[in-house]
């Protein structure tokens, strides 16, 4: 009996191998091939003619709602911030829509390119706020808030009216409306390429020279006072491939801003850098504070200097957000447990030096 049950095993084994071996040609044995449900979950981009663009809808008025609670402590009440992103919002008039070219691209004393200046697609400016924003927590907006995002956008550029509501029914009609819809150009060589009928010539015909180089030089990273001004660099890089960075610690910061010597700051204990900086970090803080310097919100030494000494009441703004302290831009409320927000609160409450 024992000699039939490994039999039966050793035949069920190969039975499997097999199906594996025909899932995965390529790679016998190895792997296996992705279920539609797997591959759907992946595939979530949308395409200029719509595909992939999942059923739904969103109001403009909704879209406020959105905005001002996940997207405007980036990018500004009305999408005109260019304090930590470049402006969304700007530089279009009703004649661009009517034409679907933008005319304030030829101008050259004009002060920056805005995303609805440069915007051909209204499915681009819809798939990257899905699967992009907001920038602390991507993909985590419902496709009702999307749409209503993209409809808030379009509705501060004066493309939709303060009623419409967008859909995937209607998007159609809507990027119609899209100002630089005419601006970009196909005739360049790899472009439509040749399953479009293109050429699939490269655009330029130089060739690699890799003799003679001249010194390359030192690479130059940020001067010291700037080095902190979106929190620890050096773990804010990918873990694989070229790309390195330094240390850009608030206490490096903090010592550079007193003197701009390169002598190295002083020891700080965990419980008042380390840690905190971790946190700032996991929850995303430094994308609208920084060290000493105002970025969309109060620096933290701004902020620990007025409330030295208010541990409760600063965790309690962590958590609950607000706006009207330092200014008019909201800080929304923040996904973070009572215990470490209490643990910024009491960083902050000691009161950090300049």
């Amino acid at each position: 009996m024992t000699a039939v049950l490994r039999a039966l095993v050793f035949a069920v084994g190969l039975m499997s191998f097999g199906a594996q071996a025909q899932d995965n040609p390529r790679y016998p044995g190895i792997g296996r091939a992705a279920t539609p449900a797997e591959v759907t979950a992946w595939d979530i981009d949308v395409r200029p003619d719509f595909k992939g663009l999942p059923a739904g809808s969103g109001s403009v008025a909704k879209g406020q709602q959105v905005w001002e609670t996940k997207c405007a402590s980036c990018h500004g009440v009305f999408g005109e911030s260019n304090q930590v992103f470049n402006p969304l919002i700007g530089g279009t008039t009703a004649q661009d829509i009517t034409t679907g070219k933008v005319a304030t691209l030829q101008r050259t004393d004009y002060p920056g390119r805005t995303t609805l200046m440069k915007l051909q697609n209204v499915s681009t400016l819809w798939d990257y706020i899905r699967r992009a924003m907001p920038w602390n927590e991507p993909k985590s907006l419902s496709t009702e808030e999307v749409y209503a995002v993209t409809a808030y956008m379009l509705n501060l550029a004066d493309v939709l009216p303060a009623d419409f509501t967008l859909s995937n029914t209607n998007m159609g009609e809507v990027q119609q409306r899209i100002p630089n819809r005419n601006g970009f150009t196909t005739q360049h060589g790899l472009w439509p390429g040749r399953e479009f009928g293109g050429t699939g010539k490269p655009d330029t015909r130089a060739r690699p020279c890799m003799k003679d180089c001249p010194d390359p030089g030192k690479l130059a990273l940020a001067p010291d006072f700037a080095r902190g001004s979106h929190g620890d660099l050096s773990q804010q890089v990918r873990l694989v491939g070229p790309q390195r960075s330094a240390s850009a610690r608030i206490a490096d910061v903090q010592t550079a801003a007193v003197s701009p010597s390169p002598a190295s700051p002083s020891p700080a204990s965990p419980s008042r850098i380390d840690v905190p900086l971790a946190l700032l970090q996991k929850h995303s803080c430094n994308a609208c504070h920084a060290a000493s310097t105002k970025l969309v919100g109060p620096s933290w030494a701004d902020i620990g200097q007025k409330h030295k000494g208010k541990a409760d009441y600063l965790e309690g703004k962590i958590r609950s957000g607000g706006s009207g302290i330092w200014g008019a831009i909201p800080m929304p409320p923040q996904s973070i447990s009572k215990e470490e927000a209490g643990q910024i609160a009491a960083w902050l409450a000691q009161g950090i030096s300049r």
